[in-house]
């Protein structure tokens, strides 16, 4: 990471913390990623060399600037959505500031909007951080978004269990996923789509 990223990173971390400490409605707050989740999030993508990102939940675009300068390094972009036009416009100027809009755009739209539109097998990996009642009914296209092997997040899984209870035991019960919790931050899903299961690796066959 570089030192302009990592400035930018560091003054929206502050500050985010400072805005929500006052913040009773959760709407207000920014709710950004703790950094040592974001940066395993950025070590995943680099270790899995994903380059088709989306990410559902832009907030200010602290998350962002982490995937955007991760998939600098795969050679990958970003898609990242929000639907609250005002936070679209803070990322989209955090990402210019921070010097990573090459590698990431943000758009102004609805999650299931976003997963509705997606082709089938597109993704490599998607980041889920957005309103959590929702997530059930996005897990059909979740599904079909993902390539095979590629790799769901999703945060908050500790913090707020109760509120993804329905939507983990979908995961959980689901054949085609392998699941595990981080317990990094607020608690971080990562669920892998099988897609080679009882196929040995190129070369050895």
């Amino acid at each position: 990471m570089d030192e302009q990223v990592r400035s930018v990173l560091e003054e929206l971390h502050a500050y985010g913390v400072a805005h929500d400490a006052d913040k009773q409605d959760r709407l207000e707050r920014l709710r950004n990623l703790e950094p040592d989740t974001a940066a395993l999030l950025a070590l995943i993508v680099r270790a899995t060399s994903a380059r088709r990102v989306l990410e559902l939940g832009t907030s200010n675009g602290y998350s962002t600037l982490w995937l955007a300068d991760a998939v600098r390094d795969t050679g990958g972009h970003v898609v990242s959505v929000e639907l609250d036009p005002d936070r679209s416009a803070q990322a989209a100027r955090n990402l210019a500031r921070g010097g990573v809009t090459r590698f990431a755009e943000v758009l102004v739209q609805d999650a299931r909007d976003a997963l509705r539109q997606s082709a089938d097998g597109h993704w490599d990996l998607i980041f889920l951080d957005a309103e959590r009642p929702a997530y059930v009914s996005y897990w059909p296209n979740l599904k079909r978004a993902l390539r095979p092997g590629g790799l769901l997040a999703v945060d908050n899984v500790t913090s707020h269990a109760s509120e993804v209870a329905d939507f983990r035991a979908l995961v959980q019960t689901d054949p085609s996923f392998t699941e595990a919790v981080a317990p990094t931050g607020a608690g971080l899903l990562l669920a892998v789509r099988d897609g080679t299961r009882g196929q040995l690796p190129t070369g050895l066959v």
